[in-house]
């Protein structure tokens, strides 16, 4: 399965394609705070289970955002990290958490916004 020849050709639509999804922008966010394994993950996301990590991750990678590694504590383990193209993210990301801040506001929905760290534990800043 080829992922990346289904995205949509408009660069707009191709960037909500890679980002889009339950998982896929919590787990770039998450992974902003640098190198970490499958486990690290699943412990810092709450409410992703192993399962749909792992097919999150190989997407991102199939989309060139992540890249797998091995652990540098580890002779077995893996480690995910950013690209230089998911690092590009960045700005991005704190863009839409910026703006979606902004859309609850102007809706007067403030009060159905949730810290970031709802979802992402530890978050290091």
């Amino acid at each position: 399965m080829n992922i990346i020849k289904r995205l949509p050709g408009l660069p707009v639509e191709r960037t909500l394609g890679v980002i889009s999804g339950r998982w896929k922008a919590v787990l770039l966010y998450t992974l902003l705070d640098g190198p970490q394994r499958t486990c690290e993950l699943e412990t810092r996301i709450a409410g992703i289970s192993q399962k749909v990590l792992i097919e999150q991750l190989r997407v991102l990678e199939e989309h060139g955002m992540v890249s797998r590694q091995p652990s540098a504590g580890s002779s077995q383990g893996i480690e995910y990290l950013l690209t230089p193209l998911g690092e590009s993210l960045r700005p991005i990301l704190d863009s839409l958490i910026e703006w979606g801040a902004h859309h609850a506001k102007e809706l007067d929905e403030v009060d159905r916004l949730l810290p970031c760290e709802a979802v992402v534990r530890d978050r290091v800043i």
